[in-house]
């Protein structure tokens, strides 16, 4: 087996982790002990890191973790757009980082760390999480406007309410519950993500019967009538208005054409699992990791040699792609393959905010390189973070 990096003659050490380790802490091991494997070679030996599987991880994380704050803030925003009363806003806005803070707890408890399954099941609790404190909002601020004082507005509604916000916390829950008892793979990997989302509804649930009323009553003041709306309040009313005349409109029209509305219900239906029949199915999407693997084939009485040239044409028509930041290739026999007919190309993209195509682009453009290579077949895939059944 002979193995390059460019062109310079190499040694590839694979480090791989447990199965119950932490990707992230064991790259940041690894590389906490680089300098003391530097010092203990020649000085003529590089010692350089090929493929940093953590990179992808905490790119991803730092993804979903802007997602989560941009979903926040438009939450907020939206909050505020509609019920147009700082205080107002206020009380429901506050039980989302209460929800979440919580969930955070949960999931130290059960072990779990932040990851993508967890950080997508809190990006996606953050519309649930703020639904039950403003129903509770509306109810009170309803006793509010008809002249309830806020302390007693607050008993009333959270007490007419509660049967509701227990309803609605617990179906949402029970929406999930199939997804944790999932079994096989797809059950391990989404566990997690049911988890989480139900401890987030669930502690929503519990802040919106007891800190939103408590809220409602100390920072929500009594309605005066007499005094004259905002600008902004006015503005926004009339555009309320409008949509309230749509929807009035929209109704009438079809509650005026019932059958005919019957059949478009009907029809949807029908239209939904046929484009579920048709839609292309796969296990988990294709992922751009920023790097590819390649294999070689050639034939089975090739010699040892003559594999190695096959080998240096092709790293050298892989490397003549502008996209390519390094190459590691290596002929013979390996841990995957045992025969020395075979190679392995493990190819390096550049970043993307370089400009660089996707790697299905480029898998494309490699494959038209190396085509015209006589005596071999050369087969590109993209890496993927979540490999099963097969390497």
């Amino acid at each position: 087996m002979a193995s390059w990096f460019n062109d310079d003659r190499a040694i590839v050490l694979a480090v791989v982790r447990q199965p119950d380790a932490n990707t992230v802490a064991v790259v940041d091991q690894v590389r906490s002990h680089l300098a003391q494997y530097r010092a203990q070679v020649p000085p003529s030996l590089n010692i350089e890191v090929l493929n940093d599987r953590s990179r992808s991880v905490r790119e991803a994380v730092a993804d979903v973790q802007k997602t989560l704050l941009e979903a926040v803030v438009l939450v907020v925003m939206v909050i505020f757009l509609f019920l147009r009363n700082v205080r107002a806003t206020i009380i429901p806005s506050l039980a989302l980082p209460l929800s979440i803070v919580a969930t955070f707890a949960a999931m130290w408890v059960l072990d779990f760390s932040i990851n993508n399954m967890t950080l997508l099941a809190l990006t996606l609790c953050v519309g649930f999480v703020v639904d039950d404190a403003i129903v509770v909002l509306e109810n009170i601020y309803r006793h509010i406007e008809n002249g309830e004082r806020p302390f007693k507005a607050a008993i009333l509604g959270a007490r007419e309410i509660s049967f509701t916000i227990i309803s609605m916390t617990l179906s949402l829950v029970a929406v999930f519950i199939p997804v944790l008892f999932m079994g096989g793979v797809v059950g391990r990997v989404f566990r997690e993500f049911a988890v989480t989302i139900s401890v987030a509804i669930l502690v929503s649930g519990f802040v919106s019967l007891t800190l939103t009323p408590m809220l409602c009553a100390r920072l929500l003041k009594p309605v005066d009538h007499s005094r004259r709306p905002n600008i902004f309040f006015r503005a926004s009313e009339r555009m309320f208005d409008l949509w309230l005349a749509g929807y009035r409109n929209s109704l009438d029209f079809v509650l005026r054409h019932r059958p005919y509305m019957l059949v478009v219900t009907f029809a949807t239906m029908a239209l939904s699992v046929y484009l579920y029949v048709i839609v292309p199915k796969g296990f988990f999407p294709t992922e751009d990791t920023g790097f590819i693997t390649g294999t070689v084939e050639a034939a089975t009485d090739i010699s040892f040699d003559a594999m190695v040239e096959r080998e240096k044409i092709i790293a050298q028509a892989v490397r003549g792609d502008p996209n390519v930041a390094y190459l590691v290739s290596t002929a013979g026999a390996t841990g995957i393959s045992r025969t020395t007919n075979t190679g392995r190309l493990f190819i390096a993209l550049k970043p993307q905010s370089e400009g660089r195509p996707s790697a299905f682009q480029i898998i494309q453009d490699l494959r038209k390189r190396v085509s015209g290579i006589p005596g071999v077949r050369v087969f590109f895939q993209p890496v993927q973070n979540i490999n099963i059944g097969g390497v």
